[in-house]
């Protein structure tokens, strides 16, 4: 959850839960991770075969970043295929790497593939607010950047790049624009001008639905610090949240004979009602906890899916790997992800990528409530990692397509191993485990990655 100030993200609940009950949460010094347990059950020899297995599948990376050819991304051309949402995500939220290569994905699958809409883990408004610009309206991408997404892992150079480019296209290609949505709910807020755009709205359609409107939306608005709302007594926040649900369902009442682009205004409405459902966590059971953390996962889904179906253009979704693909680090936390939900509404029209790194620097911080993103370097991923035996194969990077691997290989990946993964914060010891194999459809594997750049 980012987006403007205070940002939470991967695991950021379970700290913001200890944050608020006092306890302290900091991720150990992590310039140097401690080696994983060994995870036994491969010979020398049965790993050489492993390696083997890998190389006939994979296809070399040129860069990572935008610019130059891009014959190697042909073969990720096949395997996206007739996907409609492609999930590229991110082992950290804080490398270049990562970041640089979202952007050369989506400019390919914007030239050659016609993709049109850039979504990101992050609030529907800022989401709204960026595409206002790319849309023509005033700014520049650094401004806009420091609007949206100051304070959030992404206020870096790699993504005002990325606006300047699809703001460039857009003059370029009038007839091909390009656009760009925040699939979250509102936070760290939600700002106050996604309450005026469905009271205005309703107010031209149904103005004798805009009295209880105004009165159902007047305790709710501004929302501008969810964490500050949580501090909240649980009653009080279950009723803002009834209210929300109670403005969405009077606002949805009328979509029939709203007209075309009312549609928006219920989705608006739909995203308060969203937000306020979340922040009905109850921060002292883990049982709630997680369920918020479904909710979300659920929510930015239905998002997805509903820009998707209104729109009609082919996405690419931005978000960590835990949320893209169909299994988590932390499947307490997140048993049913954003990918699942995507892959059992679209099936093969959602295409799940995710990415491995064998060492590096990234962005993280001590606490997801304070502090600021720096940098942090683990080293070369240990004997028993599934980045170790990744990182053998003899291409620096790398990708393939896990699905048409040869059996060996497939076998191996499917086994849960230790994982380079860091959300908000990072802890290396003990590093979590996922079966790679069963959590995305393709894999990015890079050798190296470094912090990404501050503006």
């Amino acid at each position: 959850m980012h987006g403007y100030r205070k940002p939470i993200g991967r695991r950021g609940l379970l700290a913001l839960t200890a944050a608020l009950t006092a306890t302290a949460v900091a991720a150990p010094p992590a310039s140097a991770a401690p080696s994983p347990p060994f995870v036994p059950g491969a010979s020398p020899a049965s790993s050489a075969g492993v390696v083997r297995s890998l190389e006939r599948a994979a296809y070399p990376l040129r860069s990572t970043d935008p610019g130059g050819s891009t014959a190697d991304l042909r073969a990720l051309d096949a395997m996206v295929g007739g996907a409609e949402v492609v999930g590229l995500g991110e082992a950290t939220h804080g490398s270049h790497e990562f970041f640089a290569m979202k952007h050369r994905v989506f400019q390919y699958l914007v030239e050659e593939r016609g993709f049109t809409t850039f979504a990101l883990e992050m609030s529907w408004s800022a989401g709204l607010r960026i595409d206002e610009y790319l849309q023509g309206g005033p700014g520049d991408p650094r401004r806009i950047a420091r609007e949206t997404l100051a304070g959030s892992p992404w206020e870096r150079e790699e993504f005002v790049r990325l606006i300047g480019w699809m703001r460039d296209h857009n003059s370029r290609h009038p007839d091909r624009r390009v656009h760009f949505m925040g699939d979250d709910i509102g936070g760290p807020k939600l700002g106050d001008h996604i309450f005026e755009r469905v009271l205005s709205s309703v107010g031209t359609a149904r103005p004798e639905a805009l009295p209880r409107l105004r009165e159902l939306y007047a305790g709710l608005r501004p929302f501008d610090d969810i964490f500050a709302h949580l501090r909240k007594p649980l009653p009080e926040r279950k009723e803002n949240a009834a209210q929300a649900q109670e403005a969405l369902d009077l606002v949805a009442g009328y979509q029939k004979a709203g007209g075309g682009d009312y549609a928006w205004t219920v989705q608006h409405a739909r995203n308060i009602a969203q937000t306020f459902a979340f922040a009905t966590v109850d921060l002292a059971d883990p049982a709630s906890v997680s369920a918020a953390e479904r909710l979300r996962d659920q929510a930015m889904a239905d998002n997805v899916l509903w820009w998707q179906r209104q729109t009609g253009h082919r996405m690419l979704l931005s978000a960590h790997n835990g949320h893209i693909g169909y299994l988590s680090t932390h499947p307490d936390m997140y048993p049913r992800t954003q990918g699942t939900v995507l892959r059992d509404c679209l099936g093969r029209k959602y295409a799940a990528v995710g990415f491995t790194f064998a060492g590096g620097s990234f962005l993280t911080k001590d606490a997801s409530l304070d502090g600021d993103w720096k940098p942090i370097t683990v080293p070369a991923a240990r004997p028993g990692m599934h980045e170790h035996t990744l990182d053998r194969v003899g291409y620096r990077d790398f990708y393939l397509d896990l699905r048409a691997a040869p059996a060996e290989a497939r076998t191996w990946l499917n086994r849960p191993r230790p994982v380079y993964d860091a959300g908000s914060t990072f802890t290396p010891d003990p590093l979590p485990t996922l079966a790679i194999g069963r959590a995305y459809d393709v894999l990015v594997h890079l050798d190296r990655v470094r912090a990404a750049d501050k503006f």
